[in-house]
């Protein structure tokens, strides 16, 4: 798992696919400067969500979440960026897990629709 780090990355992933499951939101797209058997991770959260405190807390939470299930249900050569939401330091860890569970495989599909629309 390599991590995102530069704000084109992030812009870019913003482009791609989009998915909003409870405590958060994915973003995902192709990534085509990395090497296939890679693929990367963002973390982010807006002061919508608190202060440092809770930002950073938020992250923390995601950073685990991301961990546990990424290596995974991640595909290769692709970007994710998990978005922190107001309610992702509060929610409980397992509803947490579920939620980036589902919005990996929600984006997922998206992409394989929108991959299977440009082919047509």
């Amino acid at each position: 798992m390599e991590r995102l780090r530069k704000r084109a990355e992030f812009l870019r992933a913003a482009k791609g696919v989009r998915r909003v499951e409870g405590a958060i939101t994915l973003e995902i797209c192709k990534a085509p400067e990395i090497p296939e058997g890679l693929w990367r991770v963002g973390f982010t959260a807006s002061r919508k969500v608190g202060n440092a405190v809770a930002r950073n807390r938020a992250k923390r939470r995601l950073r685990a979440a991301a961990s546990q299930l990424l290596p995974l249900l991640a595909r290769e050569g692709h970007d994710y960026v998990l978005v922190a939401r107001a309610s992702t330091g509060t929610r409980a860890f397992d509803g947490l897990l579920a939620d980036v569970t589902a919005a990996l495989n929600a984006a997922h599909r998206g992409l394989d629709r929108k991959k299977k629309g440009e082919g047509t």
